[in-house]
């Protein structure tokens, strides 16, 4: 049996190989879905020796199918957004402590003790709707910052604006979490200054808004909130694990996630550093659905395993992964 001390506590390249191989034939054995989909592609627990022939399930599964890697009851279902007509991802959470465990000590790997901070959430989009684990996600964070002024803000731009100023000038640590657009919407009723807040978009503008570069739109904020950089968070209703850029778009991940960039136009197959591919997750905190995702979108990764996010393969929804012919 895999424990989350095996999963949280990998601490080196080796480690992080052997566990995940170990989770491979876990899920293999376990999730059926997974298991045809491998054996399509001729890949099972024998001849899988590293994390590259270890094949990666194509996100839309998610759509399709109930992806489950044990027969446990459900305790959370976290549902993607989605424009009507269009159907959504479901991922079912058998024991959410491994979701709680997964964000809580992945954000501390990056920010440190959520105690010093006040956390201030601007997710419209998201609090509209049923489902969205970012929710859940940003609601414990608030609650365990204990701050007397963490909360969400919906439509509530003025009294967002005078807290945000009122914090600063008192020296407090802010995290400001928002959605693209709402940050947009922000600054276009106010220009800051802010010396003691980070700025952390989640991306998309959910059809609000026309599609901006991520240069463009980083400059921008950076101009309307008075900060030098703009943190963003890279992470999935598909996935249990975030990664987290503290600037210029280039995000690391937490010691139990890991990414892979396939070859566009053979998905069975990576390409070297440097270059643009499908973004492939490795997600090990996804023990009980799938812990390998053939995502949606195109990226580059770097030496470290950090990696940039370019944008989402054209007409992703319709045309999908090529790995969906197999």
């Amino acid at each position: 049996m895999i424990s989350q001390e095996d999963i949280f506590q990998i601490n080196s390249k080796k480690e992080f190989e052997k566990i995940t191989l170990k989770v491979f034939r876990h899920q293999y054995d376990n999730n059926l879905v997974y298991q045809q989909f491998c054996n399509f592609l001729k890949k099972d627990k024998t001849n899988v020796k590293s994390l590259t022939e270890i094949p990666f399930l194509p996100i839309q599964f998610f759509k399709s199918h109930n992806i489950l890697s044990t027969d446990e009851s459900i305790q959370q279902t976290f549902t993607s957004s989605g424009t009507t007509g269009v159907q959504t991802s479901k991922h079912f959470v058998t024991d959410v402590s491994w979701y709680e465990m997964s964000y809580r000590l992945g954000f501390s790997e990056f920010y440190g003790n959520i105690e010093d901070y006040c956390v201030l959430a601007l997710l419209p989009s998201y609090l509209e709707r049923e489902g969205s684990s970012l929710i859940y996600m940003v609601e414990d964070l608030i609650q365990r910052s204990n701050h007397q002024d963490s909360g969400f803000y919906l439509h509530n731009y003025d009294e967002l604006i005078s807290k945000l100023i009122e914090l600063d000038l008192l020296g407090q640590n802010v995290i400001l979490i928002g959605v693209t657009y709402a940050l947009l919407d922000l600054i276009e009723q106010q220009n800051f200054q802010l010396k003691n807040t980070i700025i952390m978009e989640t991306g998309g503008m959910k059809g609000k808004r026309k599609e901006m570069i991520r240069e463009e739109l980083h400059t921008v904020l950076c101009k309307g909130f008075g900060v030098s950089k703009i943190h963003s968070e890279y992470g999935m209703t598909e996935l249990l694990s975030q990664a987290y850029s503290l600037g210029d778009g280039i995000f690391e991940c937490p010691p139990w996630m890991q990414i892979l960039i396939r070859d566009t136009e053979d998905a069975l197959t990576y390409v070297s550093e440097g270059k643009t591919g499908g973004i492939n997750v490795i997600d090990l905190a996804n023990i009980n659905s799938c812990s390998f995702i053939a995502t949606q979108d195109l990226g580059k990764k770097y030496p470290n395993h950090s990696f940039e996010v370019l944008g989402r393969f054209d007409h992703s929804d319709i045309r999908g992964c090529n790995l969906m012919v197999v």
